[in-house]
This record gives structure tokens, sequence and C-alpha cells, in this order.
């Protein structure tokens, strides 16, 4: 028996993953239980360990006694110098228990006992070592299918693949190699939740493929994902000299299309990550190529990107798929635009400028001072008779402009050159007013209002015209009465 229990203490301890220390003080305490029902007490009980684990006993501690009061934790004299020579009264005895005085149900309650605590500390064990790796990559091997849902033999505990995790592109078949995810841990079990979806796991990927990204010598900024179709990362490094793209891409894209394949062919964007939102969503559209990027609103992040009509469908996606990633990569939304459906949006020269310059190096250029290569001479003289914004200068006539001392047509052209040159000028379209109409028109406007004249009945309120007689609803006779308006004026 103690050398089964021997054997059951090692396989607990190099098998189970369980510590040395945990499964003594359960064994132990199992014993004590045991003890305690069949003496009602083991405060005097003492469990000790022989050997390399190869016995275990249990021992009594009494009071050597002239007189024995209580035979559980007293012992004679007599009885004590049979066991021990020289033993004398009020010495403590430590008596080995024969195991054979456990009856049946006490010997189960001990196994119970045992059972349950070893159970609770390998689950408490295996939730604390799985709940370390969380979010760690994990390899393990297809054991069963229920309902799309993959368990996964992990070794020592099974992991649980739902469906939902499971990438669209990706088929599997018994006793296949699984490379996950580790996406969550519950106590309950454990259960070790898997999953090769999660940005995060491509990130791990990309560590294992990337050394310069492990050792964060290029950061991931974000990663977004549509599993089984796109991925787009955004990269970047504080070091100048190394281009965090290239690097993740690799020489020849050797690097990248390692992770393409760990992918089962999903298609991967590595884009830089630029602080600059304008730069920043550009690349993310990527691999479309954006001509210009607009800031319709900074506090909400509304962009409109504007593109060649040839990339509109790359920058857009199958679906919509490229231009969704980017906006969540960028956390902007972004629209996408020809530039010939840019020139038809209904947006004012000043919304166009501040969505052209905002973030940008470049000030909206309003004075004639501030126009590039203008002659000094002409400037002041404008700027003599009142003239000194680009808006005054486009809104007076030639007369008024070759009126004033010093600027002759030469010098007007070249103003106006330099304004076309440097300065987007739009201009407003204004709605022509309708021609007054003739009496005539007049008159048949109003017989026509006149005939499209439409009433209530006064008991049903249904609709009635001039020309019945009666209500179509209720019956009731009616009758239309008209004033004559230049009478009741006369009258007045």
């Amino acid at each position: 028996m103690a050398s089964d229990m021997a054997e059951a203490i090692r396989q607990l301890i190099f098998e189970k993953g369980i510590s040395e220390d945990l499964v003594l003080k359960t064994i132990e305490d199992a014993l004590l239980a045991a003890y305690k029902k069949r003496y009602g007490t083991a405060e005097n009980a003492v469990v000790r360990f022989t050997g390399d684990y190869e016995g275990v006993e249990i021992l009594a501690k009494k009071t050597i006694v002239e007189d024995v009061d209580d035979p559980v934790l007293e012992v004679s004299l007599e009885e004590a110098r049979e066991l021990v020579d020289g033993a004398e009264a009020g010495d403590i005895l430590e008596i080995p228990i024969d195991p054979k005085e456990f009856d049946l149900q006490e010997v189960m309650l001990a196994k119970q006992t045992t059972r349950q605590s070893l159970r609770e500390i390998s689950r408490d064990t295996l939730y604390a070592e799985y709940k370390a790796k969380q979010g760690e990559i994990i390899i393990g091997y297809y054991q069963r299918e229920k309902n799309g849902n993959i368990f996964v033999d992990l070794g020592r505990v099974e992991g649980f693949f739902p469906k939902k995790f499971q990438s669209p592109r990706e088929n599997y078949q018994a006793g296949e190699r699984i490379k996950a995810l580790i996406a969550e841990v519950s106590k309950n079990g454990p259960q070790i939740v898997l999953s090769r979806t999660h940005p995060e796991f491509v990130q791990k990927i990309l560590e294992l493929e990337v050394p310069e990204v492990y050792d964060k010598t290029i950061e991931v900024f974000k990663i977004v994902r549509e599993p089984g179709y796109r991925t787009k990362i955004a990269v970047y490094s504080k070091r100048d000299d190394v281009d965090p793209v290239g690097a993740c891409v690799g020489l020849k894209g050797i690097r990248i299309q390692s992770i393409i394949r760990e992918l089962e062919g999903e298609k991967i964007d590595v884009l830089k990550y630029e602080a600059d939102p304008r730069r920043f969503i550009k690349n993310a559209l990527s691999p479309a190529d954006v001509r210009e990027v607009y800031i319709i609103d900074e506090a909400r992040h509304t962009a409109l990107a504007v593109v060649d009509e040839s990339q509109l469908s790359v920058a857009i996606g199958k679906q919509g798929l490229n231009v969704r990633l980017a906006n969540r990569l960028c956390d902007w939304s972004i629209d996408v635009k020809t530039e010939e459906q840019f020139r038809e949006l209904d947006l004012s020269s000043e919304a166009r400028r501040a969505a052209s310059s905002l973030f940008g190096d470049e000030e909206e250029i309003l004075r004639l001072d501030e126009l590039p290569g203008v002659d000094e001479r002409i400037v002041a003289a404008l700027s003599g008779a009142g003239i000194e914004m680009i808006e005054d200068f486009l809104a007076r006539s030639e007369e008024e402009l070759l009126a004033i001392e010093g600027i002759s047509a030469e010098d007007l052209e070249s103003v106006r050159r330099i304004i076309e040159e440097n300065v987007e000028v739009i201009e407003e379209e204004f709605e022509e007013e309708p021609e007054p109409m003739t009496e005539m028109e007049v008159e048949e406007s109003e017989a026509a209002e006149t005939e499209t004249e439409v009433y209530e009945c006064p008991d049903c309120h249904a609709v009635v015209t001039p020309d019945m007689t009666q209500c179509p609803q209720c019956g009731v006779a009616l009758s239309f009465e008209y004033e004559d308006e230049g009478a009741e004026d006369q009258e007045s």
C-alpha cells in the first residue's frame, strides 16, 4: 500500500506538474482526516514520508503516564517500555499506527479527500500556467470536432477552437497540427480558447518572422483584419536608419511570404504609420495610388481621398473591404472619389482651400504683397489706391484699374497671371431671376389655380370640388357662393 502511494506521489509530481509541497500537503491532510474520523482528533497525529516517497506512515504522539485516562493521547509506562527502553513517565512517545486499524469508510474518506484536493490543485496549476501564456502562440493537434468547433490536444489540457475564431480559408483534418493564439483562459475546466482570427495572432507571427519587431526596433502601431481576406499592418521605427516596411517585407518578400503562407494566402498590406493624418490615410489605402487627401472635418475625423478613375475600384476594394479596413486602421471616416466626382462636389472655395491647406506647410495667399514674384512698384501703386487684397483687385473693372496712376495694361496682365498660377479662384454661380409674367399669363395662372381648388364637406369633411352638387360620401347638398372682391372694396 505504501509503495503504491509513493508511486502515485511521483506520478503527480512529474506527470501532472503539481509541485512537490502541494502533493505532500494534500496526502498529509487526507491521512489526518482519516485519523480524526477514527480517533476523534488529529492533534497528536504526525504524517511522515520515508525515503524517496517509498513509504508513508502515521504516528500518534502519546504522553507516558502511570494510569491511562485517554488511550488516544496517553500510553501506559509499562507499554511504553516494551516499545522503547528507558521510557519514563511524562515523556512523549511517537507510536506508529497500523493501517489495518482503519476501516473501509475511513480509507474511502481519505481517498476521496485526496482525489478532490488533487483535482482542484491540478486545475488551479493548469489555469495559472496557461493564464500566464495568454496572448502567446501555442501548437496543438486536431482531436475532434463538434458543431464546427474543434477540440485541440495541447498535451496536459484540451484547447477549445471555436468556429468564430477560425479563418474561412482554413480546413482541418484529424491529427493535423494547429498553430493558434491563446485568446482566453477561463478557470472552469480550465478552458483554453484558441484563435487564428485575432489581430494579435498576426502580430505574434510577425514577431517570429521579423526579429526587428520582436526586439522593438520596429514597432507595430495597429493591425486590422478581415480574417481570410485581408490584413493591414501599420509599422514605424524611431530610428531614421531603419526602413520599417522594407524590414517587414524582407529581401524579395521572403518574410511577408512566410506570414502569408501561415495565414493560408490571406492578403497582407504592410504600410508606414505617419503622424500626419493625410499621409497616413494615403498609405492606409494601399495598394491604391492616392493623388490627394483632404481633411473635411478634423473634429469628426472625416476625410476625402481623391484617386484616378482607374484606381477607384482598387481604393474601395471588393465589397468596400479596402476602404473599410483603412477606416479602422486610421480611425477616420474616409470617402473615396475620383477627380471628376471631387470637382462636382458642392464645396466652397474656402472649404476647398481649408481642406487642402490643413496640416500643410503652405498658407493661403490673400494679399497682393504675398504673391510670389509680383513687382513691388505695382503693389505700391495699387495700395495707394486702396487695393491691397487679391479679392479687391479681381472685383475692380479694367477701366478702374487703368485709371490708377502708374498702372499699365501690361502691369495688370502680369498680376493676373501670377494670381492664376498661385491662387485658386472659383467664381460663384448666380441663378437668373425669372422674367415678369404678362397680364394674360397671370390670368391663366389664377384660372388654373381656381380649377384645382378643393374644399371640405361641412358634415363629413370629405374632399369636394366646386363642380359637385352633393357630397359623394354623406350625400349632403352642396352650394358654392363667391363674393365679389371689387364690390366689397367699393362698399368699404
